[in-house]
């Protein structure tokens, strides 16, 4: 299954960190919230921090669209909220471009495609084909 990987920074404040990842607690998030991310097609969603930074990585069922999802997400109001509830403890990238909150990483290195096997993730979330974009320290 193909996964996908964006980072993003929390507010640098222990508040509301201890905040941000009480309201990722199962006991603590939106159930709508839970229900969209699955009906779209992701398989599992997880965010990891060290320090601020976040990163969040969604392996997708086959034929999963990021922009379709995008889209969707964009007049969902359930998706809205729980975006619009977030940013409080969140802040972009210094580097991400104005208006984006969860930036795509580039992959910069695996072991199985070192090794000549095969890989089944993209290096970016741009499944082109076309030449890797520059990465911007994600």
């Amino acid at each position: 299954m193909p996964r996908f990987y964006f980072a993003l920074d929390l507010r640098n404040d222990p508040v509301l960190i201890e905040e941000y990842e009480r309201w990722h607690r199962p006991e603590h998030i939106w159930p709508t919230t839970l229900q969209s991310l699955r009906s779209s097609g992701i398989e599992e969603f997880a965010i990891y921090r060290c320090g601020n930074r976040l990163v969040q990585v969604l392996q997708v069922a086959p034929g999963f669209s990021l922009e379709e999802n995008r889209a969707a997400g964009s007049t969902n109001p359930n998706v809205l909220a729980w975006e619009e509830f977030m940013w409080q403890f969140q802040q972009a990238l210094p580097f991400a471009p104005a208006g984006q909150k969860w930036v795509p990483m580039a992959r910069v290195f695996s072991l199985r495609e070192t090794l000549g096997e095969t890989v089944t993730e993209s290096r970016s979330i741009l499944n082109t084909g076309a030449a890797e974009p520059k990465s911007d320290g994600c």
